[in-house]
Parts: structure tokens; C-alpha cells; sequence
């Protein structure tokens, strides 16, 4: 043989975690290292105020200043952990489900919005943050990421990569080509599967009949790993596991995180066609910022005045982004033509001097 062994390929017989339900310790002993103090106090920030964020965001769709927005409500753990596992010149590349982990990157919180807005292709700039911009159609963005993670290996560069990708991105083939693509040529880059359960409403099975995701990463000879996505700790633990892995040169590595989405796929869909309400409220009990609150104030890391504060910062931090959103965004029309193609084609150039002769037009009548 010439790649690893199977065996060193496989993932857990049961999801890695290192706390209960309620944020107890778990019983048994984890493999992977245990996140600092800080760490986990920096992921309890961010993820209280990614939550309320979320929380402020699906309202601006109802309020309609967004035009369409995606919830993360319940996946906080695999969110944060994604932005928290890599250093600043590590790529990330984002689903449109990603808002959450945009903002825990740094990243301003309008320019994220800017695409669910419908303002630009692209709100942010990728290079400036080493963040791809949020892909829509499923799972084209692991073969980006794996080309990328390649291209910066070739480079020595030491840098990763790191693509998050829903199961339902699990089914394309462009997920099974990333994965074939990085093995082969040892690209060092992550994929995050987040396992909520449902692409959109297509329950797990059937879309599968693996006995798990992170599964589909030993036939291409991925290492690959599965993890209690609600528990963020061991979230951090394998992640942090997983980029060393890339970054030291050993090839990609696929993480399948078990989450749940609480809210509806996206503002214009309706849950409860598919899925009751006992499931959901099974899976509330699986809170991943409670459940964090409680390990890090059982263990003496987190107080009633940090809780207060942090819930204060979150509500100013979602404060601030309603009254930015609130204001009309001053938009280019034209500018709809940039950054389509490095040169632009002759049906590019044939669409603007159309549009250019419209707004001229329209500016005449006004």
C-alpha cells in the first residue's frame, strides 16, 4: 500500500466529547488536548455575541432590510471553533450559513450581511482577510479551498485552509473531488462538515446510507474524525488536532461535527413541514453556549460580572448593527460588472453598455 493505513484513517466509534449535556465534564478520557482557559473564554464571547447577532439578523429580514438570511442558532460551537482553530494568514471558505464564524473572524458585521442584502457579490475583502466570499451553491467551495490550501503548500507558505460544508454539500461531486484532489496531493486543508441533520428539508437518511459522514473521507484516504458539534470543546480540541495535522504536512483532514439547526433553513422556509417540535426542543437542551457558561463557571473561569458583560457587549454590538443597517447603503450600479472575470468578456462588456445606457436614460426622465 501506498497511502496510511485504514486503521489510522477511521473516526471514533462515538462523536468526541468532553463535556455532558450540561456542561459537565464527560466521562473517559479524550485523546485530544484540552483548549486552554482563555481559548474557551474567547469562544464564550464570541459566541454569545454571534448568537445575538444571529438573533438581530433573521429580525432585519422581517423588518426587510435583509433580503434573505440563514441561521446558525444551535451550530455557535462549529461557528466559532472554524474562526478560533485558525491563525490570521490561514484561508477560510465559508457556506452561505457562515455568518457567525465571519464575525467571530473580525470581520464587520454589514460587510458580512452585505450579500444577504443583496448589495454586492461579496461585502468583505477576501484578500484582506483570508476569507474566501460565502459560497451559495453547494460544496463548489472545498474545491476551492483544497486548490488553494495546495497552491499555498507549494508555496511553503505553512498555511491551511479550512472549507465548511453542510450534509447536504456531502452529497455533490464537487465535495467528492476536493476530497480525492487534497488527498493525492496532500493539500493542507480542513473540512468542516457541519451534520445539522437536514439539507433543507431532506433528512440525513436519505441522503446517505454511510454509517457516518466523516466516513466518506477514509475512502479517498482523508484522516477523519467526528465530533459532538454542540460541545465546544471538543469542538476546539479536534480542530485545533486537525490544522496541525494540515499544517505539519500530513494532508487534509475531515472533521464531522453532530450539530442541529434550531431555526428554519432560512427566513423563507417553514420547518414544521418536515420536523416536529419534540425533536427541536431535544436538541435545546443541547445548547452549546449553556453548556460552556456552565463548565467554565464550575471551574471557576467565568463569573456573574464576565456573564453580564459579555451579554451587555452583545446587545451594544447588535445595537449598533441595527442603526448601520437602518441606513440605505449608497449603491454603484455599475459596480455590478467589477470583479466578475479578471478580463472582462464580450458579454460582460455588452450587458454594462446596457445597463449604462439605461441609468442614462432614466437620469434624462428625472
Amino acid at each position: 500500500m501506498t497511502g496510511p493505513q485504514p486503521e489510522a484513517l477511521l473516526p471514533s466509534r462515538e462523536p468526541v466529547r468532553f463535556l455532558t449535556d450540561t456542561g459537565a465534564v464527560a466521562r473517559g478520557r479524550s485523546a485530544y488536548e484540552l483548549p486552554s482557559p482563555e481559548l474557551l473564554r474567547r469562544a464564550y464571547r464570541s459566541m454569545v455575541v454571534g448568537r445575538r447577532f444571529d438573533t438581530q439578523a433573521t429580525a432585519l429580514t422581517k423588518q426587510g432590510r435583509l433580503a434573505v438570511y440563514p441561521s446558525s442558532h444551535g451550530q455557535e460551537a462549529c461557528q466559532v471553533g472554524a474562526a478560533l482553530a485558525l491563525s490570521d494568514g490561514d484561508w477560510l471558505f465559508p457556506t452561505y450559513r457562515e455568518s457567525v464564524a465571519l464575525v467571530a473572524r473580525g470581520i464587520d458585521p454589514v460587510e458580512v450581511l452585505s450579500l444577504l442584502r443583496g448589495d454586492a457579490h461579496c461585502g468583505y475583502d477576501p484578500q484582506r482577510h483570508h476569507t474566501a466570499p460565502q459560497c451559495t451553491p453547494l460544496a463548489t467551495q472545498t474545491v476551492h479551498a483544497a486548490g488553494l490550501a495546495y497552491a499555498e503548500r507549494r508555496k511553503g507558505t505553512g498555511r491551511v485552509a479550512l472549507a465548511c460544508v453542510g450534509d447536504g454539500g456531502t452529497s455533490e461531486g464537487d465535495f467528492h473531488e476536493a476530497l480525492n484532489f487534497a488527498a493525492v496531493f496532500k493539500a493542507p486543508v480542513i473540512f468542516l462538515v457541519q451534520n445539522n441533520h437536514y439539507a433543507i428539508s431532506v433528512p440525513l437518511e436519505r441522503q446517505t446510507a454511510a454509517p457516518s459522514l466523516a466516513y466518506k473521507g477514509v475512502g479517498y484516504g482523508v484522516r477523519s474524525e467526528r465530533v459532538d458539534g454542540n460541545d465546544p470543546v471538543a469542538v476546539l480540541a479536534v480542530l485545533a488536532a486537525a490544522v496541525e495535522h494540515a499544517r505539519s504536512g500530513a494532508g487534509p483532514f475531515l472533521v464531522e461535527a453532530h450539530t442541529y439547526r434550531l431555526e428554519a433553513h432560512t427566513n423563507a422556509d417553514d420547518a414544521s413541514r418536515y420536523r416536529n417540535d419534540a425533536e427541536a426542543e431535544e436538541w435545546r437542551h443541547r445548547d452549546p453556549v449553556a453548556r460552556l457558561e456552565a463548565y467554565l463557571r464550575s471551574h471557576g473561569h467565568l463569573s456573574d460580572e464576565d456573564v453580564a458583560e459579555v451579554a451587555a457587549e452583545a446587545e451594544g454590538y447588535a445595537a449598533r448593527l441595527r442603526e448601520r443597517m437602518n441606513a440605505d447603503p449608497e449603491l454603484v450600479p455599475m459596480g455590478l460588472f467589477d470583479h466578475v472575470y479578471s478580463t472582462p468578456t464580450p458579454q460582460l462588456d455588452e450587458q454594462r453598455a446596457m445597463l449604462r445606457t439605461e441609468i442614462e436614460a432614466e437620469e434624462a426622465l428625472s
